[in-house]
């Protein structure tokens, strides 16, 4: 039967300990999943993780990752497949901005943020998936943003992270299909979490104008979208994107 069980399925989520990835964490969580938290801070991964585990009562581990630190990525995983032995589901969904008007934008700017949101996603997805591939089973879900198709000032570096996941998403895709793992993206547009909150009042109406919807998302609008995509409900879908941004693209 297709249902939104995730039970006995282990799911990694990157940059998981406050916002989009938090919530992500938390519904994957409340399906049954056990989950891995995780981010630059030790201790609050650990303290997402414990709270996760003890809301939905499932198993929850928190490890510390920088996506921008490749020894970092690679012994954060080392202890996953120890305490694990890896996992099934992997939410890409750590990213990095340092916006600034191209003109002003140094080539530090430009390759830390290329560094975390892509060479960070590629480290972490090569590692994940090796399991994937021998258990013939696995769902990778990238986030991507409506700014990796509209394009935004000031965001050059991270709009062109954002679209390149879609091509890595597409990609990998068809590599893995033959061995039941689906690849797909999810593209947000703008969602309330801490990083939105300190724009101006001005700035935000500005934005709402676009939104048919007429409201902000939610970080449990994207949840919702990456559930179903984790889900056997999804078990036909692979290469795609899923916008979630009210309409304004």
């Amino acid at each position: 039967m297709l249902c939104l069980d995730l039970s006995g399925k282990r799911a990694l989520v990157t940059g998981s300990t406050r916002g989009i990835g938090k919530s992500i964490a938390e519904l994957l969580a409340k399906a049954g999943a056990k989950v891995v938290i995780t981010g630059r801070d030790p201790l609050r991964a650990k303290e997402v993780a414990t709270e996760i585990g003890e809301a939905f009562g499932t198993e929850a581990l928190g490890v510390a990752m920088d996506m921008g630190d490749t020894a970092t990525v690679k012994v954060a995983y080392s202890k996953i497949e120890e305490e694990w032995g890896g996992v099934d589901i992997l939410v890409n969904n750590a990213a990095l901005t340092k916006d600034r008007l191209f003109l002003r934008m140094s080539l530090e700017d430009w390759e830390e943020v290329l560094r975390v949101n892509l060479t960070g996603t590629f480290l972490v997805t090569s590692m994940a998936i090796k399991g994937m591939l021998k258990n013939r089973w696995g769902r990778v879900v990238n986030i991507s943003s409506v700014v990796g198709f509209t394009g935004n000032v000031g965001q050059v570096n991270y709009s062109s992270t954002k679209s390149a996941l879609i091509g890595f998403t597409k990609s990998l895709a068809k590599e893995l299909a033959g061995r039941n793992i689906t690849v797909n993206a999810v593209a947000p547009g703008f969602i309330e979490t801490d990083m939105t909150a300190v724009l101006s009042e001005e700035l935000k109406q500005t934005y709402l104008k676009n939104i048919p919807l007429g409201r902000f998302g939610r970080p449990e609008d994207v949840a919702g979208a990456v559930l179903f995509l984790c889900s056997d409900l999804a078990d036909y879908i692979t290469g795609e994107v899923l916008h979630i941004n009210g309409g304004m693209y």
